[in-house]
């Protein structure tokens, strides 16, 4: 097996990432600067000039993306006088027009999001994880990201209905259907769409870190040993940190020096790498 590489580069991502060859990384999930957010580190990009911010550095994500690979975008709404701002909704639209397909959208559930009042919300207690692909073939190792059943199991496959021994079809005309008497002695399942992560995480020297077991979800779940990870938005080194204990190759690109020797220093760091499990939920 060839040796992993990590890849850690300084510098604008807009600029960067055209040094990388075309369809060559498997994967890229990455949390960008959010709207008028991290203003005194990455400046705060306007939400009514996000998307046009934002479409010069996804093009050549898709330039350097395998058509049988992933692309995972971490990312939330703000609050505008009052509304949610549709920035997010108006960048979705726009990546499709790009070329991207958008395939799934999974939610980040913060389990610990810091409480608070306000008069007209509650508090923000998740965030967008949009999955966009070149091609609606793309590679997907669903068996390494499978739960356990749960306790829900023992009850409700305690006894079976006729219907639990056929495949019943969706009553909303879908084209989805279950047998639930497949579920039968098994150990594990697939998990939904729902991770229920806190925020904390063991490196402070940044303004907006995700934890690790979120990027490791998503590698498990898209790559296999050997394959690349890209991380255009690295912050503090997390996705290449996590890519490298699961051996899997990565590129990082970071703008701000600060942030990007935090990243080289926490990546090369040994004595710091836990395991780490996703807890997911699994519906009655």
């Amino acid at each position: 097996m060839k040796p992993i590489t990590t890849n850690i580069i300084f510098g604008d991502s807009k600029e960067k990432l055209r040094e990388i060859p075309d369809n060559s990384v498997d994967l890229i999930i990455t949390s960008p600067p959010y709207a008028d957010s991290r203003v005194n580190t990455y400046g705060g990009i306007k939400p009514d000039k996000y998307v046009e911010w934002f479409l010069p550095i996804s093009s050549e994500m898709l330039r350097v993306l395998k058509p049988t690979g992933t692309f995972v975008l971490n990312i939330k709404e703000k609050v505008v006088d009052g509304e949610r701002h549709t920035y997010v909704i108006e960048l979705i639209l726009a990546l499709r027009k790009q070329g991207w397909f958008w395939t799934e959208e999974f939610v980040w559930h913060k389990k610990n999001s810091f409480p608070g009042k306000w008069p007209n919300r509650f508090r923000d207690s998740w965030e967008r994880l949009l999955q966009f692909n070149k091609t609606k073939t793309f590679n997907m190792y669903q068996e390494e990201v499978m739960v356990p059943m749960g306790d829900w199991a023992k009850s409700r496959l305690k006894k079976l209905s006729e219907t639990d021994l056929i495949r019943d079809e969706s009553k909303v005309s879908s084209g989805f259907g279950k047998r639930i008497a497949n579920w039968v002695n098994r150990e594990k399942a697939y998990p939904n769409n729902v991770l229920h992560l806190a925020t904390e995480c063991g490196n402070k020297n940044h303004s907006a870190v995700f934890p690790e077991a979120l990027p490791e979800w998503f590698i498990k779940l898209f790559t296999k040993d050997g394959d690349t990870v890209l991380d255009p938005f690295l912050g503090s080194g997390t996705t290449s940190r996590v890519a490298k204990r699961l051996g899997r190759n990565s590129i990082g690109i970071e703008v701000l020096k600060e942030y990007y020797d935090n990243a080289v220093e926490n990546i090369n760091n040994k004595n710091d790498i836990s395991s780490l499990v996703v807890e997911m939920r699994q519906p009655v």
